[in-house]
């Protein structure tokens, strides 16, 4: 197995970094601040980050119309402020929507002359300069160059990825997540179990990056068995779980994700099922099929032995957590393999699926 490994992107974590190396934001003169409209300032991020830049004497404005499944038009929006108010880095504060909105804000705004669908094209300018900065434990969107964009009116969601969009410098502050209701706190956990599990058994997936994917589902899942509604987390399986899910977003950022990703992604946006829970829903599936082959039947038993279960459980227990309730008809399903067929996660497995397998299991778990 090779070690082929890059992850360019400076990391800070614990209690209290953003304070603690608040010089580190000292990368330019003003500040465009990317956010929803809630989470910066429950957690306290945007407070946090508030106080660095005016210590710095930093101008900053927020911009905090992102929200769940960014849009492109929004974060075409964005890059626009960002250039009217001569911004010159961008900070993302947020779940993975608002970090993945503050990569395309970033190569928004220095590419005044594209369209909106035209940042999936090549020959882009290099994007302004990025900090990233979660408040969730989920997508680990700091630790790589992802964002995954919603195409206005189609239903669908697009990966947009350039060399310019890994943060300078991320701040994974285990405090920022500690606000995330229970619900949201289960679907991210979830989220960043796939992206280990997947990255663990994608052929393009290394020594380093199985060992950072084993560590950080063996976190989570010890995580998910504990906790209940009854029994709110303690601060340590919020570090956890947060430390987990920066692991999970480094992985994938060489690997890439299985199946459960392309198939939950209409889910999310037909249904509204978060996306943690909409990609774990699969995951049952995903260890069926893989187990049909030889390589991935031993990638699976090596990874339930090492985070302390067994595939048969993982299969059970990850939808279960999901708890995805859905009906679908015959005719959703066809639209959703016609939205989603031809996503090059498919090939990222050991057992590659075909259309027919695809309408199989949606038909199985939602029929």
């Amino acid at each position: 197995m090779n070690i082929d490994f890059y992850m360019p992107v400076k990391i800070f974590s614990g209690e209290g970094c953003v304070s603690a190396n608040q010089n580190l934001f000292d990368i330019g003169k003003k500040a465009l601040i990317v956010t929803d409209a809630e989470s910066a300032v429950i957690s306290g991020a945007l407070e946090d980050v508030s106080s660095a830049l005016d210590s710095l004497g930093i101008g900053f404005t927020v911009f905090n119309k992102i929200r769940e499944n960014p849009l492109i038009l929004t974060c075409f929006e964005g890059g626009t402020t960002a250039r009217n108010i001569c911004a010159d880095f961008i900070i993302g504060i947020g779940g993975g929507s608002s970090m993945d909105a503050a990569k395309a804000i970033a190569a928004y705004a220095s590419n005044p002359d594209i369209k909106p669908e035209e940042i999936f094209e090549s020959g882009l300018k290099p994007s302004l300069p990025l900090i990233l900065i979660p408040t969730t434990a989920g997508t680990g969107s700091e630790g790589n160059l992802i964002s995954v964009l919603s195409i206005d009116g189609k239903h669908c969601k697009k990966n947009f990825k350039s060399d310019y969009s890994y943060a300078k410098y991320s701040f994974v502050d285990p405090r920022y997540t500690y606000t995330l209701p229970y619900y949201y706190t289960v679907s991210t956990a979830l989220d960043a179990f796939c992206h280990c599990f997947e990255s663990y058994l994608s052929p393009k997936s290394s020594a380093i990056t199985r060992a950072l994917a084993v560590d950080g589902a063996r976190d989570i899942w010890k995580i998910l068995c504990e906790i209940s509604p009854e029994f709110p987390l303690t601060y340590d399986q919020r570090r956890l779980l947060a430390y987990a899910a920066c692991r999970g977003g480094i992985v994938i950022n060489g690997t890439g994700t299985g199946f459960p990703h392309s198939l939950g992604y209409n889910l999310t946006m037909y249904h509204g099922i978060p996306h943690g829970r909409s990609c774990a829903s699969f995951t049952g599936e995903y260890i069926r099929y893989n187990m049909l082959d030889t390589e991935g039947s031993r990638l699976i038993k090596e990874f339930a032995e090492k985070i302390g279960s067994s595939p048969e459980l993982i299969a059970e227990s990850i939808p279960k957590w999901a708890n995805v309730k859905l009906t679908l008809t015959t005719d959703e399903i066809n639209i959703f393999i016609r939205q989603v067929g031809n996503a090059v996660n498919y090939k990222n497995s050991p057992y590659v699926i075909n259309e027919t397998e695809m309408k199989q299991i949606y038909s199985k778990l939602f029929g």
